[in-house]
C-alpha cells in the first residue's frame, strides 16, 4: 500500500479527486474526493470512504442509507492525480435517489452501450425492490407476484408478433424494448443476473 500511496498526487489541500464506477454495469456513478487516510480506509475496508470537503470529515458512502460501494478495484491514472474506483454498488449512488449522480443530459446522444444500458436497467430495477417509491410500475409487478409478471410477458411477446405481421420496424422496436423490460424483471424476481445470460448467450455462439 505504501508504494501505491507514494505515487499518489494530492493536491494542496491534500485531496485527490476519485471517479467512482459500477464495476457491473460501467455507469460512471459520482465524482468525490479522497485524501490519503479515506485512501488507506477504502483498500483496508473494502468500502467506499470519501473526504468531504464541505464538512471537512471522513465519510463512508451508505453508512446511514444502506447504499454502500464494495470496493472491487481501485486504479490511478497515468498523471497520478485522480483515482478509478470501481465498486459493486448497492441501491443508488446518488442522495437524490438516482442511480447515479450523472443522470441530467445537457447533450444526448445514441447510447453504443447495449449491454450497459441492461445492465443499468437491470440495476434500477433492484433499487425499486430495495427502495420501493410510490407509483412504481416496478414496484407494482413485485407486489403481484410472480404471475402478473409471467402474463406481461405472454401479452408483450404478442405485441411484438403484432408488430411484425404489420412490418412496421418502429413498432417492433417500441414493442421489443417492453418485452425487454419485463423479461429484465422476472429475471430480478428470479435471482439472475444480466451477465449469465450474456454467458449462456456465448456459450451458445458457433
Amino acid at each position: 500500500m505504501e508504494e501505491l500511496l507514494s505515487k499518489l498526487k494530492f493536491d494542496e489541500k491534500g485531496l485527490i479527486p476519485v471517479v467512482t464506477q459500477d464495476a457491473r454495469t460501467g455507469a460512471v456513478l459520482m465524482l468525490a474526493y479522497m485524501n490519503r487516510e479515506a485512501v488507506e480506509r477504502t483498500i483496508s475496508t473494502g468500502q467506499g470512504t470519501y473526504f468531504s470537503r464541505s464538512r471537512q470529515c471522513l465519510w463512508v458512502k451508505g453508512e446511514t442509507s444502506g447504499h454502500r460501494q464494495k470496493l472491487v478495484s481501485l486504479t490511478l491514472d497515468c498523471d497520478g492525480d485522480a483515482l478509478l474506483m470501481k465498486v459493486e454498488q448497492t441501491g443508488s449512488a446518488c442522495h437524490t435517489g438516482e442511480y447515479t449522480c450523472f443522470h441530467q443530459p445537457i447533450v444526448q446522444g445514441a447510447s453504443l452501450h447495449g449491454a450497459n444500458a441492461l445492465n443499468e436497467d437491470y440495476a434500477t430495477i433492484l433499487d425499486r425492490v430495495a427502495n420501493p417509491r410510490p407509483g412504481s410500475y416496478t414496484n407494482y409487478l413485485f407486489e403481484k407476484g410472480i404471475d402478473k409478471m409471467c402474463k406481461k410477458i405472454g401479452e408483450e411477446a404478442t405485441e411484438v408478433v403484432i408488430a411484425a405481421k404489420n412490418g412496421d420496424p418502429e413498432e417492433v422496436i417500441y414493442e421489443a424494448a417492453d418485452l425487454v423490460y419485463h423479461l429484465l424483471v422476472i429475471m430480478a424476481q428470479q435471482g439472475v443476473k444480466p451477465e449469465e445470460l450474456y454467458a449462456e448467450l456465448e456459450s451458445r455462439r458457433g
